[in-house]
């Protein structure tokens, strides 16, 4: 999906990593939540609270995920986060993202 309709975007970013990492919220008709963001090279950690789609659309990052091994994700890829785990991200080129909450 290229575009969204019909939806709220807070004006807020949300700011990780000394802002290496950004994202803005956007709310759907529904109460549905994404978040779409950028990451800049860089290792990091997050944790889980739902289960997440991860969706790279551009850039290039190796991802570990719980119970995995190491794998590379290439624009366009995505990937499942499950809830309540952590996950690490080794972002190698800058990474253009949607996450959604599922």
């Amino acid at each position: 999906m290229t575009q969204f309709k019909n939806v709220a975007i807070d004006v807020n970013a949300n700011i990780y990593f000394d802002g290496k990492v950004t994202s803005r919220t956007v709310t759907f008709e529904d109460g549905s939540t994404k978040t779409l963001g950028v990451m800049l090279p860089g290792d990091y950690e997050f944790n889980t609270a739902a289960k997440e789609l991860m969706e790279i659309n551009a850039g290039e990052l190796t991802v570990l995920l719980p119970d995995s091994e190491w794998q590379t994700i290439v624009a366009p890829d995505s990937f499942y986060v499950p809830a309540n785990a952590s996950f690490k991200l080794k972002v190698t080129k800058t990474a253009d993202y949607c996450c959604s909450y599922l």
